[in-house]
């Protein structure tokens, strides 16, 4: 049988982690497996009073920073180009609205440690999950597949 050479789409979710050996692993490690291509969603995180006035306008200057630091280090570890997106403020509703106009196959989030990570408090892996895509957390403590 052949073996497919379709690329697998994925979406890597990070801010404050984007550039974290944690993550530069992981898709180091889904580049391995097989053909794969890779885009790096930075959710525009808005904070303290700005979330109040346009959080999708706030902190794109931050996104744009983070994408400028994480995509050749994520492009090293992928073995390619890595494509680069800003998304709105809410990381729930970034996601979605990505998978949704780009058709990604798979997804990998990546979290500060359990016990300050914001995205994990909100539960966003598992809520994730009604888009039928394969999920991979990683965080501080390590990646496991949900």
């Amino acid at each position: 049988m052949e073996a497919s050479t379709t690329q697998a789409r994925i979406l890597v979710v990070a801010h404050r982690t984007a550039a974290t050996p944690a993550l530069i692993a992981a898709v180091r490690e889904r580049a391995v497996r097989g053909p794969a291509e890779f885009t790096l969603l930075v959710p525009a995180a808005a904070h303290g009073l700005d979330r109040l006035a346009e959080p999708d306008q706030i902190g794109s200057d931050e996104a744009q920073d983070t994408l400028d630091l994480a995509l050749p280090l994520l492009e090293e570890a992928a073995g390619g180009r890595v494509g680069g997106i800003i998304g709105g403020a809410q990381p729930l509703d970034a996601v979605t609205d990505a998978v949704n106009q780009h058709g990604f196959d798979e997804i990998i989030i990546s979290t500060l440690s359990p016990r300050v990570s914001r995205w994990l408090r909100m539960d966003v892996p598992n809520r994730l999950k009604v888009l039928g895509k394969p999920i991979t957390t990683v965080s501080a403590s390590g990646a496991s597949a949900t």
